[in-house]
């Protein structure tokens, strides 16, 4: 199959992270009433459950050496009595949490599809496909083994453990899934949900490589849940991330919830997507989102960050740089005020303080009146109370209209060029289209070696890239708009991919002070990393 065109996520689409559930009055009521009385009882019938499971999970591998415990363990009567109880209970406790399960179609064997592929994926509570596919191995952090019962049912599937923060761990897991895969039958299917994360359902987000890594058939697995009311565990219209705890009481406050568990046929690769296992997800989450009815996007969720991708870059659906003007203007900063602020970061970046800030210096330097306003910006591009000033400076300025994009581009451009040498490396690169989203890059490989195709990677080669390349205009048009104006293109329009000197005419008011003042100090920005 041939790769699809390159999708954009536009407004087209509905926030996949975000569940908008309005209740009536009525509504509220009986789920009060109804919560009252069934979470209580449905929790205990759960917990009931999970605690007769917790001994017989630990009876599978008791008894037997480290090397037994690494093969699979599903022959005498650790198959036939154990399985069967586990997978009874395991039905009985969604169930007693008021989900009526209903299978479609038929589950292939492990040697037809060693593989299933469930989507979406919007609550922990979707683990209730598990009964359905024969309690199929699993892939889950390494943490949860700590877990009371969780952890001894994670031994008891064997399922692949994987710390996420352990470069190392991470590989061992790939080679330990593919290994699986690749066994013909002698380990039992995997189950993935290949979103990596909840959504709300209302479209497919790009799938991750994992499921499809190893090149075997897998059986694409649709989750229905046809009721009017449903709580998902995903960001709420408050944008946090409702708990377990609450997820779960909403569901039992329903005296039921529908679930069409469907087996779609068997998806086997071309030789063309063994070899390109993005393309093979690609062409998997297509055919499953037309199935379901809904857009296949290219959204993703890096760390905790909803995105999307284009060519390689992952942009912020809701960009840091418009949530930082609208603290700016929450705190009182009219437009030239916030120019002005613009303005002192470029003086700081030139100053012997260089381009690293803490909260406390954002203050003043943004002219603020409230310091957990500077905390909420900060928090926005870093993990800590460290800032790099060039990310909020450019991609402010690349969602504003206080300069024309080649100029934007240009101060970007001398900000990262380290060495001064007039060319970007590949790491420049990266750090440079970071600062202009307001967002970590990290698969920056394909536009660096678009940048490279006629030498080193220059000002006016990153230019021309940006303005004519069919993706990455879209990355102009699309994303880098600024709110109340047409675009952060410049001014002069792109005329069969050419764009003008922008430069020229500019209407002499603060705004083109500005514009002037950072063009002229950039070419004096220094050239050293910051400490």
């Amino acid at each position: 199959m041939e790769r699809r065109d390159s999708r954009q996520a536009t407004s087209d689409y509905p926030h996949p992270f975000i569940h908008k559930l309005k209740l009536t009055r009525a509504q509220r009521i009986r789920g009060i009433v109804l919560g009252t009385i069934l979470f209580p009882i449905r929790i205990f019938l759960v917990a009931l459950c999970f605690l007769m499971m917790w001994p017989i999970a630990r009876l599978r591998l008791a008894g037997l050496s480290e090397e037994e415990r690494s093969r699979p363990v599903v022959a005498g009567w650790r198959w036939w009595l154990l399985h069967s109880i586990i997978r009874f209970l395991s039905r009985a406790a969604f169930f007693f949490l008021g989900f009526w399960v209903r299978v479609k179609g038929r589950r292939a064997g492990r040697k037809e599809a060693p593989v299933l592929a469930v989507a979406p994926h919007s609550s922990f509570l979707d683990m209730l496909v598990l009964p359905e596919t024969q309690l199929a191995t699993v892939v889950s952090r390494s943490e949860n083994q700590k877990i009371p019962v969780i952890g001894a049912l994670l031994e008891f599937n064997q399922s692949v453990m994987v710390n996420r923060k352990n470069p190392e761990s991470r590989k061992q897991a790939i080679a330990q899934i593919i290994e699986r895969l690749t066994s013909n039958g002698y380990w039992p299917q995997m189950l993935m949900f290949p979103e990596g994360t909840t959504t709300n359902g209302t479209i497919l987000i790009k799938f991750k490589r994992g499921a499809f890594l190893a090149g075997v058939p897998v059986q694409p697995v649709l989750l229905h849940y046809p009721n009017k009311l449903l709580f998902l565990n995903v960001i709420s219209l408050m944008g946090v991330v409702p708990s377990r705890i609450e997820t779960l009481w909403h569901t039992c406050s329903q005296l039921y919830t529908n679930v069409t568990v469907e087996f779609l046929p068997v998806y086997t690769p071309s030789q063309e997507e063994k070899d390109d296992p993005n393309l093979y997800a690609d062409n998997v989450q297509k055919l499953m989102a037309k199935t379901l009815g809904i857009p296949a996007t290219d959204h993703v969720m890096e760390g905790r960050v909803p995105t999307r991708m284009l060519g390689g870059l992952s942009l912020p659906l809701e960009p840091p740089a418009r949530e930082t003007l609208s603290l700016l203007h929450k705190d009182g900063l009219r437009e030239s005020e916030v120019e002005a602020a613009l303005t002192q970061m470029i003086d700081r970046c030139q100053s012997e303080q260089g381009w690293r800030a803490v909260v406390d210096e954002l203050v003043p330097l943004m002219g603020l009146t409230d310091r957990q306003t500077a905390a909420k910006i900060c928090g926005l591009y870093s993990k800590d109370d460290k800032v790099d000033l060039r990310q909020i400076y450019l991609s402010v300025a690349a969602v504003s209209s206080f300069m024309d994009f080649k100029s934007l581009l240009h101060i970007a451009f001398t900000l990262y060029d380290r060495e001064g040498s007039g060319s970007l490396t590949a790491v420049d690169v990266s750090d440079l289209m970071g600062a202009v989203v307001g967002s970590p890059q990290y698969h920056t490989e394909e536009l660096y070696s678009e940048l490279s195709r006629r030498g080193v990677p220059t000002e006016q080669e990153l230019f021309r890239v940006l303005t004519t390349h069919p993706t990455y205009q879209k990355l102009i048009s699309e994303y880098l708009t600024s709110e109340g104006a047409e675009s952060t293109m410049p001014s002069t329009p792109l005329i069969n991919g050419k764009v003008g000197n922008n430069n020229e005419g500019l209407p002499n008011d603060n705004r083109s002070a500005l514009l002037h003042k950072t063009a002229d100090n950039s070419s004096a920005l220094p050239h050293k990393k910051d400490d």
